[in-house]
């Protein structure tokens, strides 16, 4: 039970998070990843060494003791998490190892003066509320997509029906169950789960579902990354024929229903999950704007079938901008995609539901762009590839 002594003690604690809380998570996730083997799987090792997922992490855990009086003011954040949690199968019984070695960092990086009996008490307790939150929503999906048609619950073994090239580093990936049963549905915006043993070694990925539902196989396109295990894995070894199991779709990166102009602005291999909002909202007669950048017409991805649907769809409005020049690229501009170029391709009614994806630098350039040219905070939407974290700009 959280006490107003507890609540008082985490908030207490803000100031010391708010210089020393990367510090922190970092010693938590060396200490928990060496000890706990089991976890390591949970967790993508390239965002532990670029420091992503600690300074994510960091950036959690101060907004929970901010706000630990008031948890409706964390506003998407709780979801978010509980998304990226069932999409990676997070359960029950992870969650004593991450509070016990939690309690342990605070310990060990804050030291005994700092981190007193009563403090850790404090953070055991607020630790347990937010447990039990998270468990609860997440047993929550669970348990309903296990009972709606074409659910399960756990990993489920897919086989690759195709794999076609997208470009020069973009390639789909047709996945059919092996049970030859119904899969569930998702919304437009959504990603999946995947585990793989590579080497002996399990590993799990969340990859965004590029084309709609149809109730027959779930297709995603996973761009070659230099030096990505999963990617060059996917990309080299695993041939049509091959099984893969996957988890539940998941994500609140999602396409809202609406009759205001759609505005989605996709960098690279951000397009993916812009491409099923695109193939749904075609047929909805809203205004499109469809706002594509990538470095040369080499790797970019599903021009041919944009193309295609601009033409039979006259609401639809695309724009390439690409880095490098080539014959016949199809480019509207080339270059950056500047403010000036987004203010002219923009509709002119700035009160349109926009969704941008990509590298973060474009994605902090995007939004800030966006609220310069008078687009709605509210109404510019994003996410992130990796952990969750704040823009800037």
């Amino acid at each position: 039970m959280l006490s107003n002594e507890h609540i008082a003690l985490v908030k207490a604690t803000v100031p010391l998070l708010e210089t020393g809380g990367e510090a922190l998570t970092t010693h938590f996730y060396r200490m928990m990843l060496s000890e706990y083997p089991q976890v390591r799987p949970l967790f993508n090792q390239a965002h532990q060494a670029s420091g992503d997922q600690p300074r994510a992490l960091a950036n959690g855990v101060l907004m929970y003791a901010k706000h630990i009086d008031r948890l409706q003011a964390l506003g998407p954040l709780v979801g978010q998490i509980v998304q990226k949690h069932v999409s990676l199968q997070i359960l029950p019984e992870h969650y004593p190892i991450v509070g016990s070695c939690l309690l342990r960092a605070i310990r060990e990086v804050l030291g005994a003066e700092i981190a007193t009996d009563e403090v850790i008490a404090a953070w055991a307790a607020a630790y347990g509320q937010l447990a039990d939150l998270l468990i609860g929503a997440e047993e929550e999906i669970y348990s309903a997509t296990e009972r709606a048609e074409g659910g399960w619950r756990g990993g489920r073994a897919f086989r690759v029906a195709r794999k076609v090239s997208e470009s020069e580093e973009i390639t789909s990936f047709y996945l059919q169950p092996v049970d030859g049963g119904a899969i569930l549905d998702f919304i437009p915006g959504q990603y999946i789960g995947l585990r793989l043993h590579l080497d002996g070694e399990e590993v799990r990925r969340n990859y965004s579902l590029s084309a709609v539902p149809n109730g027959r196989e779930y297709r995603i396109s996973v761009k070659r990354e230099p030096g990505g295990r999963v990617s060059n894995h996917l990309h080299d070894r695993i041939a049509e024929g091959a099984e893969i199991e996957l988890f539940i779709p998941a994500g609140e990166f999602t396409l809202n229903v609406s009759t205001k102009p759609l505005v989605l602005i996709s960098a690279g291999v951000g397009i993916t999950p812009l491409m099923t909002m695109l193939e749904t909202a075609v047929h909805s007669g809203r205004p499109i704007r469809f706002i594509h950048c990538a470095r040369h017409a080499g790797v970019q991805a599903f021009a041919a079938r944009v193309d295609e649907l601009a033409a039979a769809h006259p609401q639809l409005q695309r724009f390439y901008c690409l880095e490098e020049q080539r014959p016949d690229d199809g480019a509207d501009a080339y270059g950056r995609l500047s403010l000036e170029r987004l203010q002219a391709w923009l509709p002119a009614e700035r009160d349109a539901d926009v969704y941008f994806l990509g590298p973060k630098p474009f994605m902090s350039a995007i939004k800030r762009n966006l609220r310069e040219l008078g687009v709605p905070e509210a109404q510019a939407r994003y996410e992130f590839f990796g952990p969750a974290s704040a823009l800037e700009g």
